[in-house]
């Protein structure tokens, strides 16, 4: 069966952004008669490989979403026609053409450090409401927090050099490659090539020229004259399409003064090195040395080890997928239901994937020196001492209880976030930590 929406452009915000077994799910729910309330949790069962903690990002994104769940009439009608249906009342139908979320949520705000198996969003709403947003939510944070917390890694990696995020043509899709620029924005990068990004967010956005620019011209320092005369305050001239070297001494040659050279290619160290003598041999102090080319926060630990001038970089693939660690184990479980005033705890108990009842709240507790000593899983009604408690209640009926804040803010609070983090997790090379290993088992 085929179907094509009559403004493709509006799938960001389609109820049908699901798994098909969650509305079966909602209309064996209706057909039953079950409208009790529910409590979902979203959580990461375990870290990935190298990750010690995760940088909690996407919840904007989310919440816009959870508002503007709606079915629309020609939505509802694929349904109907769906074979999987074809036993279900026209009532099922009618209810869905009115349905809205009209729930709770408390979630930990973007920019908040994480860790395995603490809930990072909650949801409490009758069961077919809360149901049917579970994969939107799944991917909308999975997603968003990957990409936070590789940029996290990416950023620490590069000593204070900015970062720009350059991954857009890698990321899988155009609104992947904006939300990742989101992402990694949030996570410690100084902005992004994404101008859509730019647009919506107000990210800061950066771009040099591309190698076909240097390669239309017969002789490259034609191109360079060109690039320069057109951007005489922003130029960032790339030199590596034919010599490296060569091209920096047509850029003296010529008397030009970009903002900046750009090195894609070869032995960055040692590139960079002379390219940083004969500009400043050329009284070209202040052009920037702006490094990319297949970067991540390994590579840029071991250039940055060996002392190269490079003034900041590009990272592109690595970062707009995560490549090394590109799906988090994100689980969306129902802990806990209220039927006729009674609340009823609900836990999984497979091998592996046990889960907790219960609806729950998180609490950091730190050092003398500020540091994050650990963290407390509890009930969400229990009273802690000294804790700081992670969850707030950022929607109620449906609506969100304020705004949330800048992005610029966010991303504030996650650098001062990360920067409570104890050494051991702040190191690129972690075996991805539980709470158990860390010490901060849940209660």
């Amino acid at each position: 069966m085929s179907f094509s929406p009559p403004n493709p452009s509006a799938l960001a915000s389609s109820a049908l952004l699901t798994d098909l077994y969650e509305l079966t799910m909602a209309a064996a729910y209706f057909e039953n008669r079950i409208d009790e309330v529910a409590s979902f949790e979203l959580f990461v069962r375990s870290l990935p490989e190298n990750r010690s903690y995760l940088l909690v990002a996407g919840l904007e994104q989310a919440l816009d979403g959870l508002e503007r769940l709606r079915f629309t009439p020609d939505q509802i009608d694929y349904l109907r026609r769906h074979p999987v249906f074809a036993r279900i009342s026209p009532a099922f139908f009618d209810y869905l053409a009115g349905l809205r979320f009209t729930g709770e949520v408390w979630a930990m705000p973007e920019g908040t450090v994480a860790f395995a198996d603490e809930p990072l969003l909650r949801v409490t709403a009758p069961i077919i409401e809360a149901q049917v947003v579970e994969t939107f939510l799944l991917t909308t944070l999975s997603f968003q927090t990957s990409i936070a917390t590789k940029a996290a890694r990416v950023v620490k990696a590069a000593r204070s050099r900015g970062v720009v995020e350059f991954g857009s043509r890698r990321a899988h899709g155009p609104e992947a490659g904006v939300l990742a620029a989101r992402a990694a924005y949030l996570g410690g990068c100084i902005g992004t090539s994404n101008v859509e990004a730019g647009f919506r967010f107000g990210i800061p956005t950066y771009g040099t020229v591309a190698h076909s620019f240097v390669m239309r011209y017969d002789e490259e320092e034609e191109s360079f004259r060109d690039f320069q005369r057109v951007f005489p305050e922003h130029a960032v001239l790339l030199l590596d399409t034919y010599d490296t070297l060569a091209a920096v001494e047509k850029i003296i040659r010529l008397g030009l003064r970009p903002a900046g050279v750009r090195l894609d290619s070869g032995n960055l160290v040692e590139l960079s090195r002379q390219v940083r003598q004969r500009l400043d041999a050329a009284g070209l102090g202040e052009t920037k040395i702006f490094a990319s080319g297949d970067l991540n926060e390994y590579r840029l630990a071991e250039i940055l080890a060996a002392n190269a001038p490079i003034d900041a970089f590009g990272v592109g693939t690595e970062l707009a997928t995560a490549k090394d660690a590109p799906a988090l184990g994100v689980i969306y479980k129902l802990v806990e239901v209220v039927r006729k005033g009674e609340t009823h705890y609900r836990a999984k108990f497979s091998e592996d994937k046990v889960t907790y009842p219960g609806r729950k709240q998180v609490f950091h507790f730190r050092d003398s020196q500020g540091l994050y000593d650990h963290d407390l899983v509890a009930r969400a009604d229990e009273s802690v001492t000294d804790g700081e408690p992670l969850l707030t209640c950022v929607m109620r009926e449906g609506r969100r209880v304020e705004p949330l804040p800048s992005l610029a803010a966010l991303r504030a609070a996650a650098a001062a976030n990360l920067e409570r983090l104890p050494h051991p997790c702040r190191q690129l090379h972690e075996r991805g930590a539980t709470l158990v290993d860390m010490g901060l088992a849940p209660t």
